[in-house]
């Protein structure tokens, strides 16, 4: 066994108080001695002058003196309560203020560990889906670059194999669509999902979600884009599980898919922790890059819900508003001044 004491638990100040009742402080002491020297003083000068005639005063000469005596010494021991109890408040304060940063600290660092340990292998999930997605646009793009009915080569196992021409009813295969559609359009319920994003790295269901949304172009983006500024936020400890933001009616929403802007929409602005918009608020202006990850996060929110929000129903709407994305959006929303 280890001779060395046992560490003393960690003190955050809230609990250990200074007995203030043991033995006198410096202000008793200074009340004491200042009381002590004006009783001299006017015993003194009663002894030298005396108390007056009595012709004159009468008995409101021994008033007199008690008050001459009395009310000094009041005053000075009220003055000493006063500035021990200014010094006690102060005190109390100080250490508040200190037990309140040190659990921000303790609550930061836990979170971040808990990034750590989990985060990564989210992240190299869904970089490993982006990849693979990137692979198949580019031999799509291949693909596509063929005239129309001539043969197209492919390898296959290392053995050229001749394409037979396509059907004259078949599409040619290529990346670019018409606007205002998308080379596969994700279901509604995918859509809603992947705005999530997966809950564990063991939620398979929430990666195929995720995957078939990554399918649509006009999805892709705003998924990168949130991907991108839930990252950043999660450096400062902002997450948006711990967000609960007021509900706002699908109206809300629709309005700002029509572009309505300001005051009208305010209510979609739901963040009200007061920390997490001061931590964001104070980032926007500092960090350039997380300035531009953030407006570019919120046009492509603005553009894809507009787009969307015409085939969603209110309680689809709803759904989406409780998703990670859209909680991202009130609370940038709100550092950026659209609701204002």
């Amino acid at each position: 066994m280890s001779d060395n004491p046992p560490e003393p638990p960690i003190d955050l100040g809230i609990y250990s108080r200074t007995n203030a009742s043991e033995g006198l402080d410096a202000a008793d002491k200074v009340a004491i001695v200042v009381s002590l020297i004006w009783i001299a003083l006017c015993t003194l000068f009663v002894g030298v002058v005396g108390l007056g005639d009595s012709a004159i005063l009468g008995p409101l000469r021994f008033l007199i003196f008690f008050l001459v005596i009395g009310l000094p010494v009041a005053l000075i021991w009220i003055a000493t309560i006063a500035l021990k109890s200014a010094t006690v408040i102060k005190d109390e304060s100080t250490r508040l203020q200190a037990s309140m940063d040190a659990m921000r600290q303790i609550y930061i660092s836990q979170a971040q560990m808990a990034a750590t340990t989990m985060g990564p292998n989210v992240e190299r999930k869904i970089d490993e889906i982006v990849q693979a997605q990137k692979r198949a646009e580019d031999k799509l793009a291949n693909m596509s670059t063929a005239p129309q009915g001539t043969p197209i080569r492919a390898q296959a196992h290392g053995h050229p194999v001749a394409a037979t021409p396509q059907p004259e009813q078949q599409p040619a295969l290529a990346l670019a669509t018409p606007e205002g559609q998308t080379s596969q359009a994700v279901a509604t319920p995918d859509f809603i999902s992947a705005l999530n994003f997966p809950e564990t790295a063991e939620d398979l269901e929430g990666f195929a979600s995720l995957r078939r949304a990554l399918s649509d172009h006009r999805v892709s983006g705003l998924i990168r884009a949130s991907q991108d500024i839930l990252t950043l936020l999660s450096q400062d400890g902002i997450y948006m599980d711990d967000l609960a933001p007021d509900r706002s009616r699908p109206e809300l929403w629709r309005k700002f898919a029509d572009g309505e802007r300001g005051y009208v929409i305010a209510g979609l602005g739901g963040i009200r922790d007061r920390s997490s918009l001061a931590l964001s608020s104070t980032r926007m202006r500092q960090d350039s890059i997380f300035r531009d990850a953030s407006h570019h996060f919120l046009r492509a929110f603005d553009k894809t819900f507009s787009v969307m929000s015409e085939k969603l129903t209110d309680q689809e709407i709803a759904a989406l508003a409780e998703t990670r994305t859209a909680r991202a959006f009130m609370l940038l929303g709100r550092v950026a001044g659209m609701f204002d």
